[in-house]
């Protein structure tokens, strides 16, 4: 009776832990497993299902799905604001812009609506090419350009032209600009630069030279402040000046967005360094301004520089223009003066040049941008005159023998582009018309390929030149990085410092006895000259 007992005590404690087991919850439904057995026998005693051996999987699954039903809410999440949406939101406000002032060209309302929308249409247009041919507005008419542009094949298409002309319109009202115009599209790994040329106002040339001067003195309060450090001994060849804002490489200055109606952002003045090292290197644009640039050379900056050297270097190569359309600048005062010599301006005297004469000959396009020298500069800079002291009399020497030899200047402005040399055995240009279906009303179109991307139109008395491609030179069938140089020697090897192994203990007793016996040979000689000395005496 006792191991009865203890038979049926046993089997209700496993019952009783079988039973806690059951109830336990599971931690992804917050079920249990006694609870679902028990709604699932429930369902089946009250619908009484055919073969329900056979159907219990599908029983257990309807339980659990009204289980969680039940809780399901009918509400959807709010979807995500996507880039685009973004984007979108930010260009809204590109067209959303003051209304017009001029009431008074509206038709009035008793003039035909066909008529009135005709003559809008033509007061629209004719203000269009005002602004575009007399260049009277500080932005060219974009759209007319655009137009352009999509006859000769090139461009960014209509939309994007269009977004663009009104981005370029906030950027001229928001800075205040003389002069702007779209300079083209540089394409990049991540995104893109949509760039915007813009000239130097003279009030602006001179904040910009107040505040390169406040943050020299900036540095030098910090360079005081801090304590002094050992500093080496090695002088480095001096470094070429920049070219002061509104000359040379730093005539224009450039604005950049990745997308209409982003800020834009105003790319810093480029120097000889940085354009030096353009020329070294090769590396796509990555989209962000702040990304740095890890070459060889190293270059010295972020993409921002890297970006504005490119544009010098693409603005120097293919800027071009009809002959005759620019002339040089004659209304100086000082004839002398470099920026007199180096600056062109519109000819009001142009007639312009046929189409069929600007697709047939590169002699009738000329370049209008300096071209920049191996120095990275437009002008050449002397480093010996100008570091030189001139109360040394050598020094004077030297200048004159400097002064002797040629001077190495580039091409002068106005060069025709026949005489632009060939690379890669291909020519430096091509030229071709837009349409010869109708070549009354086509335009002659230029193509830089040294540049690809760089792209000219010409059609009666106007022209523009825009780029778009990802910011790279050809370099022939294919680019190899050039080497670096081999190492330094740290310091001649000679016997003198070059280490010795240290000698046996044989070798040193031997060295030892040769020592003691070539002392005791100039002892003998001593004594024995000595001895003669004392003879010749007596």
């Amino acid at each position: 009776m006792d191991a009865e007992r203890d038979d049926s005590e046993q089997s209700l404690q496993s019952a009783a832990s079988f039973k806690a087991l059951m109830m336990t919850s599971s931690t992804q439904s917050n079920m249990n497993l006694y609870d679902h057995l028990t709604q699932v026998l429930m369902k089946v005693m009250d619908e009484h299902p055919h073969n329900a051996v056979d159907v219990i999987e599908d029983i257990s699954h309807d339980v659990k799905q009204t289980f969680f039903e039940e809780k399901q809410s009918t509400l959807r999440d709010l979807p995500q604001t996507t880039a685009a949406e973004l984007l979108a939101e930010k260009q809204r406000l590109l067209f959303a812009g003051p209304e017009e002032d001029d009431q008074e060209e509206k038709p009035k309302a008793d003039v035909c609506p066909v008529f009135a929308v005709s003559l809008i249409r033509t007061t629209v247009t004719c203000k269009w090419l005002s602004n575009h041919y007399n260049m009277e507005s500080p932005l060219p008419n974009v759209s007319v350009i655009g137009f352009y542009w999509e006859q000769a094949g090139v461009g960014l298409g209509r939309e994007e032209m269009l977004r663009v002309f009104l981005a370029l319109k906030q950027l001229v009202e928001s800075q205040k600009l003389l002069r702007c115009r779209l300079w083209g599209k540089i394409l990049g790994t991540e995104s893109s630069y949509i760039v915007a040329e813009a000239e130097y106002g003279e009030g602006e040339v001179e904040r910009s030279s107040e505040e390169s001067a406040e943050e020299e003195e900036r540095e030098a309060e910090i360079e005081e402040d801090e304590d002094p450090l050992p500093r080496s001994t090695y002088e480095p060849l001096p470094a070429l000046p920049e070219e002061t804002l509104g000359t040379g490489a730093n005539k224009c200055v450039y604005y950049v967005c990745k997308e209409p109606g982003l800020p834009w952002v105003k790319l810093p003045s480029v120097s000889p360094a940085q354009i030096t090292v353009a020329r070294q290197i090769r590396k796509f644009f990555t989209g962000r301004l702040d990304n740095p640039v890890v070459s060889y050379p190293p270059f010295t900056g972020n993409e921002a520089n890297y970006l504005r050297a490119q544009i010098a270097r693409i603005s120097a190569g293919t800027q071009v223009s009809p002959e005759g359309f620019y002339k040089p600048a004659e209304d100086k005062d000082d004839e002398e003066d470099e920026e007199a010599l180096n600056s062109v301006e519109v000819n009001p005297d142009f007639e312009g040049i046929s189409v069929a004469e600007l697709a047939e000959s590169l002699s009738t396009w000329v370049h209008h941008v300096q071209h920049i020298l191996q120095q990275g500069r437009c002008t050449l800079v002397d480093l010996a005159k100008k570091t030189g002291d001139d109360s040394n009399e050598e020094g004077e020497a030297e200048e004159k023998e400097d002064d002797d030899e040629p001077e190495q200047v580039g091409p002068p402005l106005l060069t025709r582009l026949s005489e632009d040399a060939e690379k890669f055995n291909i020519p430096p240009w091509t030229l071709r018309v837009s349409s010869t279906l109708t070549f009354q009303h086509a335009l002659a179109v230029i193509r830089s390929n040294l540049w690809p991307g760089a792209y000219a139109y010409s059609c009666g008395k106007t022209f523009e030149n825009i780029y778009v491609g990802w910011g790279l030179k050809y370099a022939g069938e294919g680019y190899s990085p050039p080497v670096p140089p081999p190492p330094q020697n740290e310091y001649p090897s000679g016997p003198e410092i070059t280490e010795a192994l240290d000698p046996s203990l044989e070798e040193e007793l031997a060295l030892q006895e040769t020592l003691e016996e070539e002392r005791d040979a100039e002892e003998e000689l001593e004594d024995i000259d000595d001895e003669d000395d004392e003879e010749d005496d007596d």
